[in-house]
């Protein structure tokens, strides 16, 4: 069985005893008078993960969870519960108590459901059963026998595996019935090295929406473990880094986390429709340098961002929201759009049965430009190359942001020298865009492990960019 409402009518409808005709008295219980727009959200998550350390298994999790999440919504309110039961009288139950937010208003009729179709991003299929739990567990001790043997200052490593996969299935008002399976594989492998005393540590990870055959596949664990001992002895010869204002060219890839933090939350319909974000009522006003496009695209084949359909069963698109250096666009999902008089992106995304929908992103990045990375570093005399990014907040209101460089190295007469550590920086997202000079033909995405938080909802997302040339941001460090 490949067919995503097929697989989702028989995990979620079936063992309660219903089916789509029988989902009928909850939206006659759900809709009515003040009430624009109701759904129903069935979700079953299943979850893996397994951990070792220093060859020991150090954890092993599985869970399943299921449910639905009933939503109404009357101007501007939303009226939401959840239970998980999935049941004709829980069902009955939610839409009562979702409903009660109506307010005085017209009787807004509900459609016929009828199948929608959408493309096919990634496979439906469930990466958890197809490999057995020892053959995981291997995978996970070979990577460690080969950090250790590549390098004697190797001290510890913790190596982890996981999968889940999420089978949904939508119903509204406006007659949207789709489903869709969503597989997530990812390893992550950590690396502490110790030399003279001092030890460091270093990190890589991977991943998507495919099976563990292909996770695993490739020589990719042996790739990404090298790459975590590479990082680890980078940070063993690293010096305090500067501190001031001067010219920082941010690295491809994984340094879009800084682009998806400072601008991309900025740019969801909610905080724009209330006003809360520093681009609110800026469609059509520049807010970057020229040359700079940004997208948000959940249609990228295998992407752990890209989703076949978002969370209200609209189908994924690539949305243009800033084109070169021109604010163009918001990320919306349905109920943002019909406030703002705008169409729903394809971005209403949520956690799980027991969330809300919110305007979320999907893969974000900028488009490549004409300049090579090598011409940016030979034009900075005294500056900052960031490579890898760590943890980063920022403020919605105004734009400020901080970052800390896990990887980055000073740039000095034109050529890169030695890696530095303890390097934040420091600034305002639609300011740093505006001083964006060069921007690099070597646009790449992370590699599969991006988590964004908003509102304590948590979802998969991806990330990425070109090697970038900013002419000034502030550094904190530890030099002066």
């Amino acid at each position: 069985m490949h067919n995503p409402l097929q697989i989702a009518s028989s995990a979620l409808l079936v063992p309660s005893g219903l089916d789509v005709a029988q989902l009928d008295p909850a939206f006659a219980a759900l809709m009515g008078k003040g009430i624009d727009f109701g759904d129903l959200y069935f979700q079953h998550a299943r979850r893996e993960s397994w951990s070792i350390e220093d060859g020991i298994v150090k954890d092993g999790a599985h869970s399943i969870d299921q449910g639905v999440g009933v939503r109404a919504i009357s101007g501007e309110k939303t009226g939401f519960a959840y239970s998980g039961d999935i049941s004709a009288q829980a069902l009955l139950e939610a839409a009562g108590a979702a409903r009660a937010i109506a307010r005085d208003g017209g009787i807004h009729g509900r459609q016929a459901l009828a199948p929608r179709t959408q493309g096919m991003l990634y496979p439906a299929l469930d990466p958890i059963d197809a490999l057995p739990n020892d053959a995981k567990v291997d995978a996970l001790r070979k990577v460690d026998a080969l950090v250790r043997s590549l390098d004697p200052r190797v001290k510890q490593v913790m190596v982890g595996i996981s999968a889940a996969v999420d089978t949904i299935l939508v119903a509204n008002s406006e007659g949207v019935l789709a489903a869709d399976v969503r597989p997530l594989v990812r390893m992550n492998v950590q690396v502490i090295v110790e030399q003279h005393g001092r030890r460091e540590s270093g990190y890589a990870g991977f991943g998507g929406r495919y099976s563990y055959e292909e996770l695993l596949g490739d020589g990719k664990p042996e790739k990404f473990a090298r790459e975590a001992l590479r990082s680890a002895l980078v940070n063993l010869e690293a010096v305090d880094a500067p501190a001031g204002v001067m010219p920082v060219v941010l690295g491809n890839g994984w340094t879009g986390v800084l682009l998806h933090e400072a601008v991309g939350h900025g740019l969801e319909g909610d905080f724009n429709r209330k006003g809360t974000s520093t681009y609110a009522g800026r469609m059509g006003q520049r807010v970057a340098s020229p040359g700079v496009t940004i997208v948000d695209d959940g249609t990228l084949a295998g992407r752990r961002g890209s989703l076949n359909m978002d969370d209200e069963g609209t189908p994924t698109n690539c949305t243009t929201l800033i084109e070169d250096g021109v604010l163009t666009g918001y990320m919306q999902d349905s109920l943002n759009a019909r406030l703002m008089g705008a169409k729903s992106t394809g971005n209403g995304r949520r956690e799980s049965y027991a969330h809300t929908v919110m305007p979320r992103m999907t893969n974000t990045y900028m488009l490549a430009g004409t300049h090579s990375p090598e011409d940016m570093i030979r034009s900075v005399k005294r500056g900052l190359y960031a490579v890898n990014f760590g943890g980063g907040q920022v403020d919605i209101t105004s734009g400020k942001y901080v970052f800390s460089a896990t990887e980055a190295y000073l740039i000095e007469d034109g050529k890169v020298t030695a890696p530095v550590k303890g390097a934040t920086l420091i600034g305002n997202g639609p300011e740093t865009m505006q001083k964006v000079t060069m921007i690099g033909h070597d646009l790449a995405l992370d590699d599969g492990v991006g988590v964004c938080g908003k509102d304590g909802q948590s979802v998969p997302v991806g990330v990425g960019q070109p090697s970038l040339l900013i002419s000034e941001m502030t550094v904190g460090g530890t030099q002066a």
